[in-house]
């Protein structure tokens, strides 16, 4: 939990990748990541299931930035309404990045 506290609000709320889409990067490289840098099979099996994450994330989701998925800039959100977004949608984006990986890793 404490590893990708960061990474909420599109990177320390600069809006830019989501965390859900991060942190699905992190379980593939975890889970397939090459541990040496003389092993490229599982460097590339990394970067190919990150890329085709992306792409299945961006399909349902219509973006992977952060600024995009919720509307407004969230560094400089202020107001109530703009919370109600954030608790509204970020579940279900982090529940899209689960799916996703759960097929992915299924397969």
């Amino acid at each position: 939990m404490k590893l990708g506290n960061a990474f909420g609000g599109g990177i320390a709320r600069a809006g830019e990748t989501c965390g859900a889409v991060t942190g699905a990067i992190m379980v593939i490289s975890l889970n397939c990541g090459s541990k040496d840098h003389d092993d490229s099979i599982s460097k590339d099996k990394a970067y190919d299931m990150a890329s085709k994450f992306m792409e299945q994330f961006t399909s349902r989701n219509q973006s992977t930035m952060c600024r995009k998925l919720l509307g407004f800039e969230i560094g400089t959100y202020t107001g109530h309404d703009k919370y109600e977004i954030i608790y509204q949608r970020c579940p279900g984006l982090v529940r899209s990045a689960a799916e996703i990986i759960e097929e992915m890793l299924g397969e």
